[in-house]
């Protein structure tokens, strides 16, 4: 998400910087580049026109134009107005009054609104702690209520049971009675969507709405639809209310107008995102990180939460000492790399890293994806487990049994024994060197290592 505005932005902010002071007529030339940037990202034009001129009047001031480095002062402005546009601050879900808590999750059909139940579900219940019940409301859509029911038997949490005939507000009530009765926090309710908006849709919502006075409505809208999910937002905000929005499907939207416009345009909040399709791919939406990521700072407090929920801490820290100690094998690194996978889109966590948008090329050359990391994987498990402790008993014959076993080339467990070799030793220097040692001598953005190419 972003790629192609961090991209635009990032280019356009790094020529202010190489200039050693800033004219006015710099600042107009950049601000036009920002405009034609952000209308090309999809982002509503009455937002564009407010933002550049909040720019322009912090970046026109006397303590930038006379400042040592104006370049940077004008990003530092460019970042804060991106945080005030998105806003500001978190905005967590309102699910900590007295129990059972409502969340009322509407939207039009096909924008993952089930799915994005059954993700909150599970972040509440693993985070916060919280006993959750959902309900499928949507009685119109074939096997609507089952989905979510699946949803629930590989989420473990509870689905209202099933009575067939029953309409949505007597659904509504009746989850409501049974978070009562069984001592639930929150109550998740999935409402029906529409392909479209229309009259029918809305005064049903608005009849659970009234039935259950829920704590939280949240509109599930696809990113991907661009200016039609700031469309759709600004239809349920009037018509129904929504207090936060769900952005779904941004790992597929490149250039995040919705994003940028939603706040701007409807005034609720948007409070989580999802990046993906697993249900444990749900990231609370903040603004900070969000404009970090735009303005190629990456999103290292993002990456981390990410780390924290698929690897375990002890063994993290085991297999960090094993590594600077020079002690790392090749099943240690098969372990690496299948948690590395756990956590989603190799690009995605890419861009999460600081400074990686500025050696893509790089990266690019590499062919770093995640079919790649599923190839090295499966090498490394086509070896015995005395391969994988001494890789120097890999002769000739032995790698072209591992080839034919994992489906790869001789050239592709050659190329990857040769990886593991380099990163033992930088790693074994990096050790010896100590933490100081360590952090002064790793490379920085634009001086990667000439590893081979994962193929």
């Amino acid at each position: 998400m972003f790629e192609g505005l961090s991209n635009k932005l990032g280019g356009i902010l790094d020529g202010l910087t190489k200039k050693g002071r800033l004219s006015e007529t710099d600042i107009d030339a950049a601000m036009r580049e920002v405009r034609v940037a952000l209308l090309e990202a999809d982002v509503a034009l009455p937002v564009v026109k407010d933002f550049i001129a909040r720019v322009k009047q912090g970046a026109l001031g006397e303590d930038v134009l006379r400042s040592v480095t104006p370049g940077q002062m004008v990003i530092k402005i460019v970042h804060d107005e991106l945080v005030e546009m998105l806003g500001a601050e978190p905005e967590p879900l309102r699910v900590h009054g007295n129990p059972p808590n409502a969340v009322l999750m509407v939207g039009l059909q096909g924008s993952g609104k089930t799915t994005t139940t059954a993700k909150i579900a599970k972040r509440l219940t693993t985070f916060d702690k919280k006993k959750v019940l959902m309900a499928s409301l949507d009685i119109y859509r074939p096997a609507a209520q089952q989905q979510l029911q699946q949803l629930g038997e590989q989420t473990e949490i509870t689905t209202l049971p099933i009575v067939f005939g029953e309409r949505p507000v007597a659904i509504a009530k009746r989850a409501m009675k049974v978070g009562r009765t069984e001592g639930y926090d929150v109550v998740l309710l999935d409402t029906a969507g529409r392909l479209h908006i229309d009259q029918e849709l809305m005064d049903e919502v608005a009849d659970i709405s009234k039935a259950v006075n829920p704590g939280e409505t949240l509109l599930v809208t696809d990113a991907m639809t661009g200016q039609d999910a700031v469309n759709v937002a600004r239809e349920f905000k009037q018509k129904v209310g929504i207090s936060g929005i769900v952005l779904t499907r941004i790992d597929g939207d490149a250039r995040g107008g919705a994003a940028l416009s939603m706040r701007a345009e409807t005034g609720a909040p948007i409070k989580f995102l999802g990046v993906g399709e697993k249900l444990d791919e749900l990231d609370v939406f903040d603004a900070q990180r969000v404009a970090g990521t735009i303005l190629g700072q990456g999103d290292v407090v993002g990456l981390v939460e990410r780390a924290s929920q698929v690897i375990d801490q002890e063994d993290a820290e085991a297999a960090t000492q094993k590594l600077l100690k020079g002690q790392f094998s090749l099943s240690d690194m098969a372990d690496q790399l299948g948690q590395l996978r756990k956590m989603g889109d190799l690009k995605g966590l890419m861009g999460m890293i600081p400074g990686m948008g500025k050696i893509k090329n790089q990266i690019k050359d590499a062919n770093i994806d995640d079919s790649a990391i599923a190839r090295q994987q499966a090498i490394i498990l086509s070896m015995t487990a005395k391969e994988r402790t001494n890789h120097k008993l890999l002769n000739g014959s032995r790698r072209k049994r591992i080839a034919a076993g994992s489906g790869a080339t001789v050239q592709e467990v050659n190329r990857l024994i040769k990886q593991f070799d380099m990163m033992k030793k930088m790693m074994k220097k990096a050790g010896k060197m100590g933490k100081k040692g360590m952090m002064g001598g790793m490379p920085g953005p634009g001086q990667m290592p000439n590893l081979p190419p994962f193929r």
